[in-house]
Protein backbone atom coordinates (compact mmCIF):
# COMPACT_ATOMS: atom_id res chain seq x y z
CA UNK A 1 0.00 0.00 0.00
CA UNK A 2 1.40 3.55 -0.90
CA UNK A 3 0.65 6.08 1.59
CA UNK A 4 0.85 9.76 0.86
CA UNK A 5 0.81 12.75 3.76
CA UNK A 6 0.13 15.68 2.40
CA UNK A 7 0.84 18.92 3.60
CA UNK A 8 3.59 21.21 5.04
CA UNK A 9 4.59 19.99 8.08
CA UNK A 10 2.44 21.24 10.65
CA UNK A 11 0.94 19.73 13.65
CA UNK A 12 -1.76 17.83 12.47
CA UNK A 13 0.01 16.87 9.52
CA UNK A 14 2.62 15.03 11.35
CA UNK A 15 -0.13 13.55 13.80
CA UNK A 16 -2.05 12.01 11.04
CA UNK A 17 1.05 10.39 9.56
CA UNK A 18 1.86 9.03 13.21
CA UNK A 19 -1.37 7.74 13.56
CA UNK A 20 -1.60 5.99 10.31
CA UNK A 21 1.54 4.30 11.25
CA UNK A 22 0.13 3.16 14.40
CA UNK A 23 -3.03 1.83 12.55
CA UNK A 24 -1.24 0.33 9.44
CA UNK A 25 1.30 -1.46 12.08
CA UNK A 26 -1.98 -3.16 14.13
CA UNK A 27 -3.78 -3.72 11.23
CA UNK A 28 -0.60 -5.72 9.78
CA UNK A 29 -0.64 -3.61 6.54
CA UNK A 30 2.44 -3.10 4.38
CA UNK A 31 3.07 0.16 3.33
CA UNK A 32 5.41 2.81 2.27
CA UNK A 33 5.10 6.03 3.42
CA UNK A 34 5.62 9.31 1.80
CA UNK A 35 5.22 12.96 2.75
CA UNK A 36 4.66 15.35 0.09
CA UNK A 37 5.37 18.79 1.07
CA UNK A 38 5.76 20.64 -1.84
CA UNK A 39 3.12 23.24 -2.62
CA UNK A 40 3.24 22.64 -6.20
CA UNK A 41 2.84 18.43 -5.56
CA UNK A 42 0.56 19.26 -3.38
CA UNK A 43 -2.24 20.95 -5.33
CA UNK A 44 -1.80 18.56 -8.22
CA UNK A 45 -4.28 15.94 -5.72
CA UNK A 46 -6.75 19.12 -5.58
CA UNK A 47 -7.41 19.43 -2.07
CA UNK A 48 -8.39 22.57 -0.50
CA UNK A 49 -6.83 21.89 2.86
CA UNK A 50 -3.95 19.81 4.19
CA UNK A 51 -3.77 17.27 5.87
CA UNK A 52 -4.14 15.15 3.22
CA UNK A 53 -4.51 11.20 2.89
CA UNK A 54 -3.69 10.01 0.05
CA UNK A 55 -3.83 6.04 -0.31
CA UNK A 56 -2.96 3.81 -4.09
CA UNK A 57 -3.36 7.44 -5.87
CA UNK A 58 -7.06 8.65 -4.36
CA UNK A 59 -7.61 11.13 -1.65
CA UNK A 60 -9.37 9.55 0.98
CA UNK A 61 -9.09 12.76 3.08
CA UNK A 62 -8.16 16.41 3.45
CA UNK A 63 -8.62 19.48 5.47
CA UNK A 64 -8.66 18.14 8.79
CA UNK A 65 -7.80 15.53 11.24
CA UNK A 66 -9.62 12.01 11.01
CA UNK A 67 -9.87 9.77 13.90
CA UNK A 68 -7.95 6.91 14.64
CA UNK A 69 -11.03 4.97 14.23
CA UNK A 70 -11.94 6.66 10.71
CA UNK A 71 -8.09 6.16 9.22
CA UNK A 72 -8.81 2.54 10.28
CA UNK A 73 -12.22 2.22 8.33
CA UNK A 74 -10.26 3.72 5.61
CA UNK A 75 -7.90 1.78 5.26
CA UNK A 76 -10.02 -0.82 5.33
CA UNK A 77 -11.62 -0.06 2.39
CA UNK A 78 -8.89 1.01 0.37
CA UNK A 79 -7.86 -3.06 0.88
CA UNK A 80 -11.11 -3.98 -0.74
Amino acid sequence: MDIKILGMGCPKCKRLEQITREVTTEMGIDATFTKVTDIDDIMAYEIAATPGLVVDGQVLSYGRLPSKAEIESLLSGALG
